[in-house]
């Protein structure tokens, strides 16, 4: 037994191999690697979400032709749900409601693409550190650690491929270690030509179906009409724009402040009777929300943040006087 577990040792020492010269040390150097792969190449794979109970399968295609993205991704379980983007422009496709929503990409994006083009800023909210390297869908991974200077951010592991720095694996805890939400790819392509047919939706959008335009108007932040009594700490205004709710609900100010990883909305709209609307923090697997009504208006304050970051800003927001 001891000369099998001596020789299973030695294996795993010849299996490491020798160090990578191209591999960045800092885990700075890293989180960069991992906010250009996941724009800057072809990639196609199957990953897993899971959140609390939850857990659901989707597809994605990723191809980079003359600088622009195109991305296709599929939910496999439950609702069949597709969100296709060109450039900046994306569509939610809901076969189901027979409807197709049209919105703007936002700043943070989707899984394996999460962090932003500058990440050097996040050290200043979180300690950074590398860790161990392991596998993860077949391919070696860096993984990189992210732990939260106070308790208005969630921490986050990630997973950067050896190579080409794609995040495979998206780990995000709360203070006490616990699992909030993760991403994993299950199978995965990296780089190489991508049909541009995979790219197209499976559904046949015709005759019945209604199209939705979600996008918003961009606004400067003085014309925004509201504001925070006091900052969160870390958290800054990101962008502010008018979105249309429908005819009857006529149009919300959405304004979005983030640490540059974690992002907290603010939707502000007209209300009447506020008697029936369900006010106070509410919790929505890995999403906060936080509700309360300010001068007629109701203020949803929603997130991938702790309860209290939520909450505080959400309790923060202000009319401007007029």
């Amino acid at each position: 037994m001891r000369l099998f577990a001596v020789a299973l040792g030695f294996c795993a020492l010849l299996a490491q191999g020798p160090a990578r010269a191209d591999a960045p040390s800092d885990p700075l150097s890293w989180l960069g690697r991992i906010a250009s792969a996941g724009q800057r190449l072809n990639y196609v794979g199957t990953f897993v979400y899971q959140s609390g109970g939850q857990v659901e399968t989707s597809r994605i295609v990723h191809r980079v032709e003359g600088g622009v993205e195109y991305e296709r991704l599929e939910v496999l379980d439950g609702s069949p749900r597709e969100v296709i983007r060109r450039g900046n422009e994306v569509h939610c496709v809901l076969p189901e409601r027979r409807t197709v929503i049209i919105d703007e990409a936002a700043g943070r994006r989707a899984f394996p693409a999460r962090l932003p083009g500058s990440p050097g800023g996040l050290a200043e909210h979180y300690r950074i550190r590398k860790g161990e390297v392991s596998r993860v869908a077949g391919y070696e991974a860096q993984s990189v650690l992210l732990e939260p200077r106070d308790n208005l951010r969630y921490g986050h592991v990630l997973w950067a491929e050896m190579q080409t720095g794609l995040l495979l694996k998206s780990r995000t805890v709360d203070a006490g270690g616990g699992l909030v939400e993760q991403f994993s790819f299950s199978d995965l392509q990296i780089g190489g030509e991508v049909d541009p047919a995979l790219l197209e939706s499976r559904f046949d959008q015709g005759e019945g179906w209604q199209v939705v335009n979600a996008r918003g108007n961009d606004l400067d932040e003085r014309d925004a009409g509201w504001s925070l009594a006091e900052p969160l700490p870390g958290y800054t205004l990101s962008s502010v724009m008018r979105r249309p709710l429908g005819r009857e609900r006529g149009e919300a100010l959405h304004m979005v402040f983030s640490d540059g990883l974690a992002a907290i909305s603010v939707f502000i709209e007209p209300v009447g009777d506020a008697s029936a609307i369900g006010l106070g923090p509410i919790s929505n697997g890995a999403i906060s929300i936080f509700k309360r009504t300010v001068n007629g208006h109701l203020v949803t304050t929603l997130g991938e943040a702790p309860e209290q970051a939520v909450r505080r800003l959400g309790e923060s927001v202000r009319a401007r006087e007029q």
